[in-house]
């Protein structure tokens, strides 16, 4: 049963979308914009040679339109709504992004890509360019606060489908859409939702991200054309709402004391799901203190919050794409290698023996007292010493966030091998004076090769 339901949704977030300025923005969410631009633009170089990048690229370049837009970290150029595609698979795949811990929102990766075209396509300022990227940020989160929790338990890929929204929300603001032309444009995105969860392991999970933000972009295109579609298309009956969410409470959209979510994004320290993090954070802790090496190790005990067998518990992964999925794999490396970078989770790892042996000892109970970002570890070692740890704040959690520098020297090392040397500092005055750039197409410029 909805517990509140409003019949205007559609119409105050337009207007939301529409009248949010940059000097509306607080310092700290001009601040988290920033750093929410940073920590993206290194996951989009990082990814830019994985094999799914290298397949998608095969795939596509041949329809490839005017090279319009830069592919982060390629010699490639692509019009700007593959361009949207490409690097928002590219930003999502190693499963670095941002997260909004309480809808599982990637908030980024469908957003940037589509701005970053548009951008490049024809010069945006900086100011503006951030505005949109707050307010596309926004739409989704909140549209994503109203449909949870049944909407992620059906099994939809919220990222995906709530980040059409984002995309043709930022996207419609910077190519000025009117009132009716942004409902339009809200409307053609609720016609587009992508994303099943049963893709998670697979190269199809960092696709949804990539299509919503080619989705949202198209969207906002056709409206600024009089394309038409519902201008009530989140709240009527048979609207996005009630149609991919059996339970809904629009007051995150339709109020407008609803805080700035933004403030309550978080970057990952981690190259996998944020809710197995307190479990890794845990096993190295552990790992650190006691001076822990795998052969030492008889079992690991670890408690979860219940989402986190939900998404994470592939026990014997085959790739390093499902070792993202798996808390067993998550606890093995962590202990056994004392990181859980994209090396951690590699093909090679996943298929390591000695890590899959580890994996086997991985026993894993579900405590629904447990936060979202809580984890109990517990070490056994065959010489019968036992080591215990509560991870109430997760490293990389809002609560125990990475710091700027933190997310800084991410980017710098994502950027390792695949750019000159000296561009990820190129690419980081531009991010940190973003709100000063004439052209912010300049951001997307410097993160090609």
């Amino acid at each position: 049963m909805d517990s509140v339901f409003s019949n205007d949704v559609t119409h105050k977030l337009t207007h939301f979308i529409l009248g949010t300025r940059f000097e509306d923005l607080p310092a700290a969410v001009r601040h988290e914009a920033e750093r929410t631009l940073i920590n993206w633009t290194g996951c989009a170089i990082g990814g830019a040679r994985h094999e799914t990048m290298t397949k998608a690229i095969a795939a596509l370049s041949p329809f490839f339109g005017p090279p319009q837009a830069t592919l982060l970290g390629r010699r490639e150029r692509a019009d700007i709504l593959h361009a949207a595609l490409v690097n928002g698979i590219s930003s999502h795949v190693l499963d670095f992004d941002d997260t909004h811990i309480e809808t599982a929102i990637h908030p980024a990766a469908p957003v940037l890509p589509a701005i970053l075209g548009l951008a490049e396509h024809a010069p945006l300022s900086g100011r503006d360019f951030l505005a949109a990227l707050v307010v596309g940020i926004e739409t989704e989160l909140r549209i994503g606060l109203a449909a949870t929790p049944e909407h992620y338990r059906a099994g939809w890929h919220i990222t995906g489908t709530t980040g059409v929204f984002g995309a043709a929300a930022a996207s419609g603001k910077l190519i000025g859409l009117s009132e009716p032309q942004m409902r339009f444009a809200l409307g053609l995105a609720a016609a587009q939702p992508v994303g099943l969860q049963e893709m998670f392991g697979s190269m199809t999970k960092s696709f949804h991200p990539g299509r919503a933000a080619q989705n949202g972009l198209t969207a906002a295109l056709l409206a600024r054309q009089g394309f038409t579609s519902s201008q009530r298309a989140l709240e009527a009956e048979r609207g996005w709402l009630k149609v991919l969410s059996s339970a809904c409470d629009t007051k995150p959209i339709t109020d407008p004391a609803t805080p700035w979510q933004i403030l309550d994004n978080s970057y990952k320290p981690f190259a996998c799901g944020l809710v197995v993090h307190p479990v890794i954070d845990g096993c190295i802790r552990l790992r650190r203190q006691h001076g822990l090496a795998a052969e030492m190790i008889e079992r690991i005990e670890v408690a979860v919050h219940p989402r986190v067998m939900e998404v994470t518990a592939i026990a014997e992964p085959q790739s390093g794409l499902a070792a993202k999925f798996s808390v067993y794999h998550a606890a093995a490396v962590a202990i056994a290698e004392g990181a859980a970078g994209e090396r951690e989770f590699s093909d090679a790892m996943a298929c390591a023996p000695g890590i899959a042996q580890l994996r086997r000892r991985v026993a894993v109970a579900i405590d629904g007292r447990l936060g979202k970002a809580q984890a109990r570890v517990a070490i056994l070692l065959k010489s019968g010493a036992r080591h215990e740890v509560f991870v109430e704040h997760a490293v990389g959690s809002v609560r125990n966030p990475m710091s700027d520098a933190m997310i800084e020297d991410k980017l710098r090392g994502l950027c390792e091998g695949i750019l000159p040397p000296g561009r990820a500092e190129r690419i980081l005055d531009l991010c940190r004076r973003a709100d000063t750039l004439a052209d912010a197409g300049d951001i997307a410029r410097s993160a090609g090769v």
